[in-house]
C-alpha cells in the first residue's frame, strides 16, 4: 500500500502540469505503472490516487455502494464524472484537468502559480495553498482536541 506523507510546494504551468515530489514518488508502487486516478477531492482540492490503489477503492464501491440507493448514486455519479487518468511524463509530472483545478481555486493562467502537494496516506492532494490554509482554519478545535475525538472513536471501535 502506497502511504504518502508530508508536503510540498511545487509551480505549475500554464498547462496543468506539476512535478510529483521525489519523497511522494518513491511511494508509488509497481503495480500504479506511474498512472494516477485523478479526481474531485473532498474540500476544494485535486486528488490523485495511483492506479492500484483506485483499484482498491474501486472493489470497495462496488462491495459497498447501492446504486439504487438515490444519494449513493449522486455519489459515484459525480466522483466518476471528475475521473481521469494521468501517468507520469519524463519529467515526473502528472497532468491536472483543467475543470478540476479551477474547482480547487487553482488559476493556472498566473505566472508562477504555486500549488500546495499534500501526502494523504493513500492518495495526493493538490491545493491553493490559501485555500488550504482556509480549511486548516475553519476548524474551532485545536489540532489536539480533533486527534483526541478521532483517536477515541478509534480505540472505542476497537473495543466493540
Amino acid at each position: 500500500m502506497a502511504f504518502f506523507k508530508g508536503q510540498e510546494t511545487y509551480s505549475i504551468d500554464n498547462k496543468g502540469r506539476v512535478s510529483i515530489p521525489a519523497k511522494m514518488r518513491k511511494y508509488i508502487s509497481a503495480l500504479a505503472e506511474n498512472t494516477f486516478t485523478i479526481t474531485k477531492g473532498f474540500g476544494k482540492c485535486v486528488a490523485a490516487y495511483p492506479k492500484d490503489e483506485w483499484e482498491k477503492i474501486e472493489a470497495k464501491y462496488t462491495r459497498e455502494l447501492d446504486l439504487n440507493d438515490p444519494v449513493s448514486l449522486y455519489y459515484i455519479r459525480v466522483m466518476l464524472a471528475n475521473c481521469e487518468e494521468a501517468t507520469l511524463d519524463s519529467q515526473q509530472r502528472i497532468n491536472l484537468p483543467s475543470n478540476l483545478l479551477k474547482e480547487a481555486n487553482i488559476n493556472i493562467e498566473t505566472t508562477g502559480c504555486k500549488i500546495l502537494i499534500l501526502g494523504v496516506m493513500d492518495h495526493i492532494e493538490f491545493w491553493n495553498p490559501d485555500e488550504f490554509n482556509s480549511y486548516q482554519n475553519s476548524f474551532t478545535e485545536t489540532f489536539e482536541e480533533i486527534a483526541a475525538k478521532v483517536m477515541s472513536k478509534k480505540v472505542n471501535n476497537d473495543n466493540c
